[in-house]
């Protein structure tokens, strides 16, 4: 009795609450109903209507690519170099423009060790020193070659509690006579360049995938795409780290840093760039690389691809996503955005600078504005029926040496442009397709190819 009486005594007013409900949704329709919609004019758009480009790239209207232009360029000397050291992000080591045959030729090839396979890629493009050129293959194989051909050593610098196939990825810069090497199995390794010894090893507890850079006593890289290193390049002592947001999709290879006498710059996987003091470590700038292409899977990765590159005063770092950006060294302002993701290290030379796109094309852009000069389309799709189309090919460089930008691919050729207006004037047979990029030293170009060797044209 007790709960029956309590519910007739709310029933009146519940009844009045759904009547007044009643009411309002009643004149809401009544008021729905005398007010028409009011039917704009005009031509009906899909939301997702956009111009298709016969790359396969959707581009909205407004972005139209600008027609080819061709453009004179004054080219810095061309240098008789007899050393490739590192990374070419960093102007003091940097090889501007290497003397190169015009047409060279596959002079010899040489082992490495183990190619690339389905789980395991060679990412570290060689370094040449003193006579030698040092490679890494699939695993933790370092390789010492001379300019012949011959092998002088190697060392497996597989971790004793690891396998061969744990781990793969890595980086090579020489100074001296000592030649660092990073691994994707977590360590950092000073190695004599003239035996292969074990001068100190680091541990960094994260996949160290991308290539060191070497500048005065500090050995500079990033680990697992969110950890700045900089090791006492003496003793692998840590001298400092930075940090940055983690995320989980990248690409295989952190960028390379890029020093100056003041600042060591350097990018992560998620699409953050930080300017450091180089000896200390402290922060000077921060900003970011980001952007997307509709309709291109790839464009959902943050990863900086394009590692950075100094030129003067200006930095110059893109990602896979659509986006180069120019920013000044000193404090990090924007100077400009192209709509021209990278996936390699642009190359500046004169007024440019030339970069591989996301799109697979080698662009040419005024490097005081970002604007196109012009574009060549490199080979994209490996299948080209519509259907089959899931695999690209990959392109390596741009680099300027012989008067030419020179593209090495894994399709198993070498191309050579004209920077002037991107006219294809050269190519070349790579046995096994490339899969690394190529380095000149000594007028000769050398490239490592998929099969787990290394060749030498001249």
């Amino acid at each position: 009795m007790t709960n029956l009486h309590r519910i007739r005594a709310r029933s009146p007013r519940t009844v009045r609450v759904s009547l007044g409900m009643g009411a309002v949704v009643a004149s809401l329709l009544l008021s729905a109903c005398s007010e028409p919609d009011v039917i704009l004019p005009g031509l009906r758009e899909d939301v997702r209507a956009v111009v298709q480009s016969d790359d396969g790239f959707d581009a909205p209207a407004d972005l139209a690519v600008p027609e080819n232009t061709s453009r004179a360029i004054s080219l810095p000397a061309m240098t008789n170099n007899a050393s490739w050291t590192q990374a070419a992000g960093t102007p003091s080591t940097r090889v501007n423009h290497a003397a190169l045959s015009a047409a060279p030729q596959l002079a010899w090839s040489a082992n490495i060790g183990s190619g690339d396979s389905r789980k395991q890629r060679i990412n570290a493009t060689p370094v040449v020193a003193g006579g030698q050129v040092y490679t890494i293959d699939s695993g933790a194989l370092v390789t010492a070659t001379s300019t012949s051909g011959a092998t002088l050593w190697t060392r497996d610098l597989t971790p004793v509690y690891d396998g061969q196939g744990d781990a793969t990825g890595g980086g090579l810069a020489v100074d001296g006579d000592t030649v660092y090497v990073s691994l994707g199995f977590g360590t950092v390794t000073a190695l004599d360049t003239a035996s292969g010894a074990t001068r100190w090893e680091q541990d960094i507890e994260a996949t160290g995938s991308g290539a060191p850079t070497v500048y005065g006593d500090l050995v500079y890289f990033t680990s697992g795409d969110d950890l700045g290193w900089a090791l006492n390049k003496n003793n692998g002592r840590v001298q400092w780290q930075t940090g940055s947001n983690t995320v989980v999709g990248n690409v295989l290879g952190a960028p390379a840093p890029a020093i100056s006498p003041e600042i060591a710059v350097m990018a992560f996987g998620f699409g953050e760039v930080q300017g450091l003091f180089r000896r200390g470590g402290l922060s000077r700038w921060d900003t970011s690389v980001v952007g997307k292409r509709p309709g291109r899977a790839l464009a959902n990765v943050s990863d900086i691809t394009g590692a950075p590159v100094i030129s003067g005063n200006t930095v110059y770092v893109g990602n896979m996503s659509g986006r180069l950006a120019a920013v000044t060294l000193a404090g990090g302002e924007r100077l400009w955005t192209a709509r021209e993701g990278v996936v390699g290290p642009v190359w500046p030379a004169g007024d440019s600078v030339f970069g591989i796109t996301d799109l697979n094309e080698l662009v040419r852009l005024d490097a005081s504005t970002g604007q196109r000069i012009w574009g060549a389309k490199l080979p994209n799709f490996v299948k080209e029926k519509p259907k089959r189309q899931s695999e690209v090919f990959a392109h390596y460089g741009p680099i300027l040496a012989g008067g030419r930008i020179i593209i090495a691919s894994n399709d198993g050729v070498m191309r050579s442009y004209d920077p002037t207006n991107g006219a294809l004037i050269g190519t070349v047979e790579i046995p096994g397709g490339a899969t690394t990029a190529p380095v000149v030293a000594g007028g000769t170009l050398y490239v490592v190819s998929s099969k787990g060797q290394l060749h030498a044209f001249r």
